[in-house]
């Protein structure tokens, strides 16, 4: 049976929805307008603050400001307050060299190097970019260099080190290097011009048993085409199942990390991004693309962001066999902003996941297979290791073999 309502009824029903409604926005309104009161008051906190030290510092300081400097400090300061431990502010001129190595370039001599403690602080090479300066002026991997011009690297430590080695294109270096000889060390001094060199992220080698083996050393913009083109040299030399090398690979580009993985992956989700606000992206594979064979991921402590997600979201699909120890745990994304003055902020905006299992932000990827390596390998670099000293490729060789 069908229930009237009154006139009067549905009028005083109305009034009580327009009410609710009108009661609803004031408070999503009142909310609103306080939480731009409470940030209007601390951006007056943050300026006044500002404002007080630069009266005091102009009145009373004996040295010369230079205020760009002063600016980017500020800038530095700010970004550092966040306790976000990705985050930076770029100055314009840094900002611009993140582009170029980003898009896989850079002004320098072409060498990759890492810290040693030997001799308070050495600079080891670990790589040579074909053609580059480096290589055209005499520098092989392994070498040592202890100084840049005339400093020690002891005393420029890692960052002022890599400032001084890289500079403006058509200038030279001179670096001190030492290297070990049959029987003993020689000190070699090596002048080289400055210029632009293309990264090389990819290098591979067809091995025994038509194993192919291509190590990733970063995911840049240019990391996809040249891990196509290793993955075709390699198959047309006949391999038929494949080692890939992130170990001590800390990231990078977030595009080039899923073209990557495109060239791998069977059709579905690549990864899922969660932004601020409960937004979410998901980014998929293409089935086209997809390799079929046999692969093994070597990884370490220093596997880092999207080289984590590329052992990660291999393991998901079941497509691979991870071999060495737990990977480093950064599962957030960094966005990089310009601003105004072509200076940068780059921030985290994001947190991500693998295509079906949890973030791994703070915990790490897991391996199939865990292999550490011996103490006295730890301590060499990676591409130093003799065949019979790196545990870890050995294992994936084996199981490829018989697989």
């Amino acid at each position: 049976m069908n229930k009237k309502i009154s006139f009067g009824s549905a009028l005083i029903l109305t009034s009580f929805a327009v009410l609710l409604t009108f009661m609803l926005t004031f408070v999503n309104m009142n909310n609103t307008y306080n939480k731009i009161l409470a940030d209007t008051e601390l951006n007056n906190r943050i300026g006044n603050k500002l404002s007080e030290i630069d009266r005091e510092v102009r009145r009373l300081f004996i040295g010369e400001i230079d205020n760009q400097l002063l600016l980017d400090a500020i800038a530095d300061g700010y970004v550092r307050g966040l306790g976000d431990r990705y985050a930076e502010y770029m100055p314009a001129d840094r900002y611009m060299e993140h582009i170029r190595l980003n898009q896989g370039r850079m002004v320098g001599i072409g060498v990759e190097v890492i810290f040693v403690e030997e001799r308070g602080g050495l600079m080891e090479v670990t790589n040579v970019t074909p053609g580059s300066p480096a290589e055209v002026g005499g520098m092989l991997i392994g070498d040592r260099i202890c100084k840049v011009e005339d400093e020690l690297i002891s005393n420029l430590g890692y960052v002022e080190t890599i400032d001084r080695i890289r500079g403006e294109a058509d200038t030279d270096v001179t670096l001190t290097v030492l290297r070990q000889g049959e029987v003993y060390e020689e000190e070699l001094t090596l002048t080289f011009t400055r210029r632009e060199v293309q990264i090389q992220t990819i290098r591979y080698e067809f091995m025994r048993d038509n194993i192919g083996y291509i190590k990733v050393r970063e995911f840049n913009q240019e990391t996809p085409n040249e891990f196509k083109a290793a993955l075709d040299a390699l198959e047309e030399l006949g391999a038929t199942g494949f080692v890939f090398d992130v170990r001590n690979n800390g990231g990078g580009d977030l595009d080039g990390i899923t073209d990557t993985l495109d060239y791998l992956l069977p059709e579905g989700p690549i990864i899922r991004i969660f932004y601020r606000g409960a937004r979410e992206e998901v980014r998929y594979s293409g089935i086209e693309n997809e390799l079929i064979a046999p692969m093994v991921v070597l990884m370490n402590e220093n596997t880092a962001s999207a080289a984590e997600l590329f052992c990660a979201a291999l393991k998901d699909y079941e497509k691979a066999t991870l071999i060495g120890v737990t990977t480093f745990g950064k599962g957030t994304v960094q966005s990089i902003n310009r601003l105004s003055d072509n200076s940068a902020l780059k921030i985290s905006s994001a947190r991500y996941a693998p295509p079906f299992s949890e973030n791994y932000d703070g915990v790490g990827v897991e391996p199939h297979i865990e292999i550490r390596l011996d103490a006295e390998s730890m301590g060499k670099p990676i591409e130093r290791l003799s065949f019979e000293e790196d545990l870890q490729l050995l294992e994936a060789l084996r199981i490829l073999t018989y697989n």
